[in-house]
């Protein structure tokens, strides 16, 4: 089933479940929330998934076009929000533009960092950015929530705790990052808000593209109407998402609608190179900043610019008919 929070006056939304096409919606008038459905999933999970069955063969009372530009994120707000680095591609080459060697651990251990979960953007909500010179930036990433994972939790266990999927726009301030990186502390300032996909879907409808531990599938940003990157999201995952859980639990429970981030999605070349841009063939990236890794890796200098006032961010992934899953999260930076 696919659900999303509508915008209602409140803090967390009304629920709403859409059908496969994202044409058509209907409200719960039962549930309150997606948070009140995922505290008590066992009572909520069949009410929904009847809902969402009537709603694919047909109009309900009550169905309303749905409207992607009257959604908050799934979770307008949640109980945490952690997001991983999955995607070693990546690290590899934020170390390599600046000469740094990538520790043999980075393979094996996730880095992972917590993020401000009290407000998110919604998934049409303008990026706002008080000075340019703070370096805005995009990252493409796929998401999962979770119901409650108990301390010290197995990877293999921390499967059967994934209740939705989504995608995010990690929103993050590069010109800030080395300042707060160098104070030994982690993100604060650099990470602020993050945006959701209209959407968030139960594994089950995920068919082929999902096998239990990550999302397979072209992972699209646009960046002013351009196809920016198309890598894909089951390519080059180091860490799963049931590792990331695992990795997130072994020193404290996760509390039911947990947020776990994968971290920008990264695909090397086939040449185990570090990624070309789609105009030359390749899969392109999902965030700014690694293009301007490449570009300073091949030439020395980055000249592609961050985020500026007006610039417009698309970010969506396509079913195997070429259908939208999770609706399309479009930003303009503010």
């Amino acid at each position: 089933m696919k659900l999303a929070s509508y915008r209602n006056g409140s803090r967390d939304g009304a629920l709403h479940v859409v059908d496969r096409s994202l044409k058509r919606a209907v409200p719960v008038a039962e549930i309150t929330s997606l948070q009140a459905a995922l505290d008590d999933w066992a009572h909520a999970a069949p009410i929904l998934q009847a809902m969402s069955q009537r709603l694919n063969e047909g109009p309900l009372d009550g169905t309303i076009a749905f409207d992607q530009d009257a959604c908050l994120s799934p979770l307008p707000r949640a109980y945490q929000w952690v997001d991983g680095s999955a995607y070693v591609n990546h690290v590899v080459l934020v170390r390599k533009a600046r000469g740094a060697e990538l520790p043999a651990s980075f393979w094996t251990d996730p880095l992972m960092y917590q993020g401000g979960s009290d407000r998110f953007l919604a998934p049409r909500e303008p990026i706002p950015v008080g000075d340019p010179a703070w370096g805005c930036d995009f990252e493409a990433e796929v998401a999962v929530v979770t119901d409650d994972v108990p301390l010290g939790m197995s990877s293999d266990a921390a499967a059967a705790h994934i209740r939705l999927v989504m995608l995010v726009n990690d929103v993050s301030l590069r010109g800030l990052i080395p300042a707060e990186l160098a104070k030994g502390f982690g993100f604060l300032q650099s990470k602020p808000a993050s945006a959701f996909s209209p959407v968030a879907v139960t594994p089950d409808e995920l068919g082929a593209q999902w096998d239990g531990r990550c999302l397979s599938g072209a992972l699209r940003s646009h960046l002013n109407g351009a196809l920016f990157g198309c890598p894909d999201a089951g390519t080059d995952m180091t860490f799963d998402f049931p590792t990331l859980i695992a990795h997130a639990a072994k020193t404290r429970a996760l509390g039911t609608g947990s947020i776990i981030g994968s971290g920008t999605v990264s695909n090397r070349d086939q040449d185990g190179g570090p990624g070309k841009l789609v105009s030359e063939g390749g899969r392109g990236y999902s965030c700014i900043a690694e293009l301007r890794m490449v570009e300073t890796i091949a030439t020395g200098q980055a000249v592609t610019p961050f985020l500026g006032k007006g610039d417009r961010v698309r970010i969506e992934m396509l079913d195997e008919n070429g259908a939208s899953i999770f609706g399309m999260i479009d930003q303009v930076v503010a």
